[in-house]
């Protein structure tokens, strides 16, 4: 189920997330930055100019680049990503992120919930192919894990299909089954969001069956 919150509450967790991702890219060397991240075809760099384009985004730059990507949203984001990450030094990045952490914009038809999935899991790309383990705050994880199985946009409902949630360190849980899948919430939320390196910590046979939709 979703969770209500005010967009108050949302972008103090926002702001809170983008300082932490900050931090944590601070924490890199400089092979980090161009290993592969959980994105694929991503390295560590482009996710982190991705994470840069949520305040700066205008209704026509979002359609220049739909238009340069010939409709392909998940082109028009690598393409933009990509760009962005070979214009900035990691230093600038990061400098970019903590200036827009306190930042009310979002990128057009997103919604206040957005910029927040978006840190959570992409800080999550990030940690996890280089060995590093990143804890997501409870409250956050829930009310992310809430909206990307409700919207449309991440195409949760059907990787889901089937499939009842249970996170095993929140009292969280969505669908109706018949298939349970089982895990902690940092997991659930990549799987909900099409990574399959969420299936490392999640149990049942409703696993199986979001292994077989990624």
């Amino acid at each position: 189920m979703g969770v209500d919150v005010d967009k108050e509450k949302v972008l103090g967790w926002v702001r809170e997330e983008r300082l932490s991702v900050a931090a944590l890219l601070e924490r890199l060397d400089d092979a980090d930055w161009e290993a592969p991240s959980l994105c694929r075809g991503w390295t560590v760099r482009d996710v982190a100019a991705h994470l840069t384009l949520s305040t700066r985004t205008t209704w026509p730059t979002m359609l220049k680049g739909v238009i340069r990507a010939r409709g392909n949203w998940e082109r028009m984001e690598a393409e933009a990503a990509v760009r962005r990450a070979a214009a900035f030094s990691p230093a600038e990045l990061i400098a970019q992120i903590r200036e827009t952490a306190g930042s009310p914009k979002r990128a057009p038809m997103a919604s206040p919930l957005d910029p927040l999935v978006d840190f959570l899991v992409h800080g999550q790309d990030i940690a996890r192919p280089l060995g590093l383990t990143r804890g997501m705050p409870p409250e956050q994880t829930a009310a992310a894990l809430g909206h990307v199985v409700s919207s449309p946009f991440y195409g949760a409902r059907k990787r889901l299909r089937g499939v009842r949630l249970v996170a095993t360190d929140l009292d969280w849980s969505t669908g109706d089954g018949p298939q349970e899948a089982q895990g902690p919430a940092a997991d659930l939320l990549l799987l909900a969001t099409g990574r399959p390196a969420g299936l490392t910590g999640v149990t049942g046979p409703g696993a199986e069956r979001i292994a077989a939709a990624l």
